[in-house]
């Protein structure tokens, strides 16, 4: 089986114009604060959740559209997202608020890494939310979390293609990966966070106005103080989940893309005498079987 056969959902142009524009919004809902001059509203930032939300999800669906339009994702797509969301979803709480042991990383890196970018970003985000609303994690922090989520597993997808990386070498690309991504969702969260959190300490608090130089070494200061051992644990997790068990799961996935051969194309054999009243030919269903 090839590796362009092991992903139901290839990006595109139109998916990559949507991944794009929805990542430059995220970027600016996130980010903008450390541009704002002190005398805008700041402290409200917490307010943009709704607004960030509800522009978010026609953007996740707008990503989906332009993949159907750019090669098809059929039931069997969709159900498979619907799969992995559940069982991301049922995988964070195991985890919660326990040194940031968060085994649902592990799934999304994999998950991306099997079906693509355009899949893993909608898939990330997806498993995100459907967490919070098993575990009542709704509230201002959610589109970010869905977005860096996003992020997460769709880099994943970026990665060199399984036919130019396998076996062991496969695992240790995909665990340094984790490592690095792991800290990277912490980071972006973090930022949504930090601006709208008061009563810090001088030097790791968000000062509204100030260059952006010296915010952001208030805000380095402020993740070593607070997150650094949670950011770290579940990038040791992600790593070790990756390393002893990361080669069955991968094997699962990609097995289980193939029997569902997402990108079968179905002809139909007939001529006009078929038309006029002919038995027509049977209907030929294409797999890729290698």
């Amino acid at each position: 089986m090839s590796a362009r056969a092991a992903r139901p959902i290839r990006l595109g142009p139109r998916s990559v114009a949507a991944l794009v524009l929805v990542s430059v919004v995220g970027l600016i809902a996130i980010g903008w604060p450390l541009l704002a001059s002190e005398g805008s509203a700041l402290t409200d930032h917490a307010a943009d959740a709704p607004w960030f939300f509800a522009l978010l999800l026609p953007l996740l669906i707008a990503v989906v559209v332009a993949t159907i339009a750019d090669c098809g994702m059929d039931a069997k797509a969709v159900a498979m997202l619907g799969v992995l969301a559940a069982v991301g979803a049922a995988l964070r709480p195991l985890g919660a608020g326990t040194a940031g042991l968060e085994p649902m990383f592990f799934l999304m890196l994999l998950s991306g890494r099997v079906l693509g970018p355009g899949f893993g970003f909608v898939l990330g985000a997806v498993t995100m939310f459907a967490s919070a609303l098993l575990t009542g994690g709704v509230g201002p922090w959610m589109p970010t979390q869905m977005l860096a989520m996003g992020w997460f597993a769709m880099g994943a997808g970026l990665l060199p293609g399984p036919d130019r990386i396998r076996g062991r070498a496969e695992l240790l690309m995909l665990s340094a990966y984790g490592f690095v991504a792991a800290f990277a969702y912490g980071t972006v969260t973090n930022l949504y966070g930090w601006v709208t959190v008061g009563g810090l300490g001088q030097g790791v608090s968000f000062h509204p106005g100030d260059p952006v130089r010296e915010n952001l070494v208030r805000f380095l200061a402020y993740v070593l103080a607070t997150s650094m051992g949670w950011d770290l644990g579940r990038a040791l997790l992600t790593v070790v989940l990756t390393l002893t068990v990361g080669g069955a799961l991968l094997r699962a996935l990609r097995r289980a893309t193939r029997r569902a051969n997402f990108e079968a194309q179905v002809t139909f054999e007939g001529s006009g005498e078929a038309l006029a009243g002919e038995a027509p030919h049977r209907t030929q269903v294409t797999y890729d079987r290698k």
